[in-house]
């Protein structure tokens, strides 16, 4: 199967067909049918608005908008226009996101309700409300995923010769060979674990997969219990070996494989039933940094007891008989509800290996980053030289079109091996395993260099990788330094000093994504390259603030929480408002869910302004309801490029602004993160990006709407049937024909 590149079509097969559900969005309920709007009294403005009440059921729920993000993604598996690799790689990624889902969110609602200090959420819902929501709509949607896999997507991998085997649809001399090798490879790691007196209940890992066996002793007919862990550093899918064919794949499940070879762990018992089973745990982490010492060891000890947080969902197989899920239940200690029967395989976040084979028929048509034409040498034959470019003026890039690696890999790169650079200041949210960024600050260090490296060491589920760079680091010579207390530091930053003719210069990258290269490639994401000096200082102020003692710092240009993007932007859009019908609001983020930033649309659409939101995951907004959002329209894309970046514009014309930034609209990021935004000056660079955001909003281009009922619609077909655009392939085209542009200054 090909793609047509500019298609987003149907949901469904046309010859199969697996309904999605849909995920409905509860009213809201408000205590006394009155809601307080936060925007006054937690953040400390004042309530110019208070005689306009708004309405109670205003926002919408964030836990249920989350799962209807991840039914978009299941969406896209269900595609029959999507080649078949990467409808299977979509079924990996919604697997992987409810994972995520259920070991933060639905774990911390658990926690707060445990210990008595949930609140009703804005939307209007109990703690215990929220949960019985997720509980119907998880339950669906993983059932509709299981459906998919097994009734189209499977069969469908199966007519291309990619095939998952059962044990007992193998020949015997496949038997025979896959023997040998569960012997000699799989055989001496596993451990298995008996349940009885002398043995208790096993503890369960979070994400292991498992498999329950049910034995007999035939010496005393006593039936017994045990555990055999399936283990997570084999691989999963094993490649029958003797097939010659190109285009034909055999996979067996490691699961399988320990199942049918069960006699060597249990001489001289009998297997009478097997059952795969998971646990998902708590995996969120909780350091009280005021009362650490030392945060780095702090977060150490709480990753090793991250393992061992309570139950919040079991996934079994559908078969499984009762007494040995009354067996589980009652050991982990997990409620009926938390309960997901599903019929095998468990666990199709390993799907991965099937979306990775190299059938590019099967695929998404190559793509290879371009280097952005102001950044491309003059003659081929010699390097980029990243700060001259910089000096002839700001240069926007937009990867993952732009290529990271020739752009804002080798600033750093060329920074770290200038003899004239003096000082390289960078934040580090997360980075690749073997990335080049940290060698080029490592290499900085060693070469005399003053450099400083931010390292925010509590990202979520990449602490223990940022612990071991940042130790790397510090023995390297690089000044270390985990942010500020109570704040995460998730702001994109690089700041280059430079002696030139006398002078400093600096040099900056402020961006929307991380220093990742690898998740650069699939990321989308907005970056700017300047020497403004304005800029230049505010880094200075703003990484002094990070390492040293300087909370009273003040800024020029950029917008910085948890201080002022709240603020400077529900100002913004205000001053939008006050335009009315002439006033225009343009938002591009992840999610958007704090209070005081959605009043101030609603504010915005009862004055008649233009709002325009684009949004990839979360949003609590109501579009489209009258006397509330008239003027206000909600769109989502997905699609090959997570869209990553975040864009907020005002105002429309010459005297339109726009910045970038690395914060989504939610409390934790407004609040408890330091963030930063920055403003785009370059009017042909304004253009461009406002150019892209109305294209998006337009019914020519294939994305989701949100309607003021909280549901999401999927538009991609035009009035006769015919695919309309998808803007990630439009900019695929449109910025590989760029030409390198005379400079302007």
């Amino acid at each position: 199967m090909t793609a047509n590149p500019r298609a987003v079509p149907d949901i469904v097969e046309s010859s199969s067909v697996v309904p999605l559900p849909t995920i409905r969005p509860q009213r809201a309920r408000a205590a006394n049918g009155r809601f307080v709007s936060a925007s006054a009294s937690a953040w400390g403005q004042s309530d110019d608005h208070a005689e306009e009440p708004l309405p109670a059921d205003r926002f919408l729920d964030r836990e249920v908008s989350w799962l209807q993000f991840n039914e978009r993604v299941l969406q896209l598996a269900a595609d029959p226009h999507v080649p078949l690799l990467e409808r299977t790689r979509f079924l990996a990624i919604f697997a992987s996101n409810l994972d995520e889902f259920f070991m933060v969110r639905v774990a911390g609602l658990k926690r707060r309700i445990a210990t008595g200090i949930a609140t009703r959420s804005a939307s209007g819902l109990e703690p215990r409300e929220v949960l019985e929501e997720i509980s119907v709509g998880a339950h669906e949607l993983m059932e509709q995923h299981a459906r998919l896999y097994r009734e189209i997507i499977g069969p469908a991998l199966g007519g291309e010769g990619i095939t998952l085997a059962r044990w007992d649809e193998l020949t015997e001399e496949e038997q025979s060979r896959l023997g040998d090798m569960f012997r000699s490879t799989v055989y001496p790691v596993l451990t298995p674990l008996a349940v009885d007196p002398a043995h208790p209940f096993p503890y369960i890992s979070g994400l292991s997969l498992n498999l329950a066996v049910i034995l007999n002793n035939p010496q005393t007919g006593r039936e017994h219990f045990a555990r055999v862990k399936v283990p997570p550093l084999l691989p999963r899918f094993i490649e029958l070996p003797g097939v010659d064919d190109l285009y034909t794949t055999r996979y067996v499940l490691l699961e399988e494989l320990i199942a049918a070879h069960l006699r060597f762990l249990f001489p001289g018992m009998e297997v009478h039933e097997t059952y795969t089973f998971r646990v998902t745990r708590n995996e969120d982490l909780e350091v009280e940094e005021d009362d650490a010492e030392n945060l780095l060891t702090a977060l150490e000890k709480e990753l090793t007891r991250r393992r061992f947080g309570p139950p919040v969902r079991l996934e079994v197989e559908r078969d499984m008989d009762d007494h040995v899920l009354d067996l589980l239940t009652r050991e982990l200690r997990v409620h009926h509800s938390e309960v997901y029967r599903l019929p095998t395989p468990l666990d199709l976040t390993a799907l991965n290996t099937i979306a990775d084979l190299d059938r590019t028929e099967l695929s998404y048509p190559n793509f290879l980053p371009s280097t952005h034409p102001e950044l491309a040498p003059v003659e081929r034959s010699a390097p980029s030289d990243i700060l001259r470019a910089m000096r002839a003026g700001d240069v926007l890039l937009h990867h993952p079109y732009d290529s990271f690696s020739t752009s804002v890999q080798a600033f750093i790169e060329q920074a770290a091996a200038d003899p004239h650079v003096l000082a390289i200041k960078q934040t580090l949210y997360r980075t690749s395993g073997d990335s080049p960024i940290i060698d080029a600050l490592i290499d900085a260090a060693a070469a005399g260099k003053q450099v400083l490296a931010v390292v925010e060491i509590k990202a979520r589920f990449d602490e223990e990788n940022n612990i071991s760079w940042a130790r790397k680091l510090e023995h390297a010579g690089v000044h270390v330094v985990y942010g500020m207390v109570g704040l995460k530091t998730h702001a994109k930053l690089c700041l280059v000093v430079r002696q030139e003719e006398g002078v400093l210069r600096r040099y900056c990258h402020v961006g929307t994504g991380n220093y990742n290269p690898k998740t650069a490639r699939l990321y989308e994401d907005l970056g700017l390259l300047t020497c403004d000096d304005a800029i230049g200082e505010d880094l200075t102020r703003l990484f002094n603030q990070l390492s040293g003692m300087a909370p009273k710092s003040k800024f020029k240009r950029l917008l910085v929480a948890p201080r002022s993007v709240r603020s400077g932007l529900v100002e913004r859009i205000d001053a939008e408002a006050a335009r009315g019908k002439d006033g225009s609001v343009r938002i591009k983020v992840n999610s958007i869910v704090d209070e005081a930033v959605v009043d101030a649309l609603y504010r915005a659409s009862m004055a008649g302004a233009r709002v325009d939101v684009w949004v990839r995951g979360i949003c609590a907004l109501r579009p489209g309801v009258p006397g509330l959002s008239e003027t206000m329209r909600v769109r989502s894309v997905l699609g090959r490029f997570l869209e990553h970046s975040r864009v907020f514009a005002f105002g429309t014309g010459k005297t339109a602004s726009v910045y970038i930034g690395s914060a989504d609209m939610m409390h934790r990021n407004l609040d408890r993160r330091v963030e930063a935004m920055v403003p785009i000056t370059d009017r042909d660079q304004v253009k461009h990006l406002l150019t892209i955001f109305d294209r998006v909003m337009t019914d020519e281009v294939a994305s989701w709407h949100l309607g003021e009922d909280g549901q999401w619609h999927r538009h991609h077909l035009d009035a006769d049937g015919i695919p309309l655009a998808d803007i990630q392939f439009e900019l695929i085209d449109s910025y590989s024909r760029r030409r390198r542009p005379g400079r302007r200054r």
